[in-house]
């Protein structure tokens, strides 16, 4: 008799876990739809800005293209000198975790060591460089995601997901790279960010989404310890407005968008993670129909361990090759 093991169990019980979608289908379509024609006319105004860098070997610019209502996006452009006209590199789209920023190119050895350009940007108002125009009628809980949450079309998720869609297309129009091969890549919010550029720009080839934050969302607000417990905080203190919020994050929760992803998935998850629960991680997991793959970290938390990066590398290069 083959024996089955606890981590066994609570994997399967996580492969089975499948709660329904929080909005109709074609209610969704019909908004996303409305929105995606709205923003094809809405011009980018890409510009580029050459920055000073210690690195010989890399090119290294200031990108910054208009977001979701106009606000400058923030960029840092890299791309290794070595490229000849006739071989484009792929590029990476790498968002930030929340809170965080693009940093500094250093970051992102690891990619540019492979011979792949990278787009980092920032997120409007956290600790970078961009700013955030949003501007909404009612408040907000401390941080930035409860703001404009009774109306998704002026919210922060509708904004912040436009901004990560708009970065794909700014990063296709730039003529040094290979616009048939555009990942999207990041961790907690910069996983939710990369899944939702996914579901939502077909110009994506394949996608790099650990420890993914906005899935799942009416579960995360009652059980997680990260971001959301802003949108929590703010159902505390009006909690007549409890429907509302739960229709506007609908909208932008990729439990409900999952299935709109084509191209291939790597997923990670800890099992000890109370940002990003893995029944949230793992709701969205089993509704994707694309090629994909998840790496289970039964003893890790909110976290991202060397092994699942050596993990994406090997993805990516598959996936690249494929493209």
């Amino acid at each position: 008799m083959n024996a089955v093991y606890a981590t066994d169990r609570r994997q399967n019980d996580l492969l089975a876990y499948n709660p329904p979608a929080t909005i109709a289908a074609d209610e969704l379509d019909r908004y996303w739809k409305g929105v995606l024609s709205s923003y094809a006319q809405k011009p980018l105004d890409i510009t580029r800005e050459q920055l000073k860098s210690p690195f010989p070997a890399l090119r290294v610019e200031r990108l910054t293209y208009k977001g979701s209502d106009d606000t400058p996006i923030h960029g840092l452009f890299l791309l290794p000198q070595q490229q000849t006209a006739d071989e484009k590199p792929p590029c990476i789209i790498i968002y930030p975790g929340y809170t965080g920023d693009k940093g500094l190119p250093e970051r992102y050895a690891a990619w540019l060591l492979l011979g792949y350009a990278v787009l980092a940007v920032d997120a409007r108002g956290q600790s970078g460089e961009t700013g955030n125009l949003l501007t909404w009628e009612t408040g907000s809980a401390k941080g930035w995601v409860s703001q404009g949450i009774r109306q998704k079309e002026n919210s922060y998720y509708h904004a912040v997901t436009m901004d990560a869609v708009r970065a794909v297309d700014a990063a296709a129009m730039q003529p040094e790279i290979e616009a048939s091969r555009i990942a999207v890549y990041g961790g907690s919010q910069g996983g939710g960010l990369a899944l939702l550029a996914a579901s939502l720009n077909p110009k994506v080839s394949a996608v790099i989404a650990d420890i993914p934050n906005m899935c799942h969302m009416d579960y995360g607000i009652m059980h997680s310890t990260g971001s959301l417990t802003e949108i929590a905080q703010y159902v505390k203190r009006y909690p007549e407005q409890l429907s509302s919020v739960l229709e506007t994050i609908a909208h932008f929760d990729l439990l409900n968008l999952a299935d709109r992803i084509k191209a291939p998935v790597l997923m990670s998850v800890g099992w000890k993670d109370t940002v990003c629960l893995p029944e949230t991680v793992y709701a969205v997991y089993n509704r994707i129909r694309s090629h994909k793959q998840i790496n289970d970290y039964p003893f890790s938390g909110h976290e991202v361990s060397e092994y699942q990066t050596r993990a994406a590398i090997e993805f990516l290069k598959e996936a690249f090759k494929r493209a």
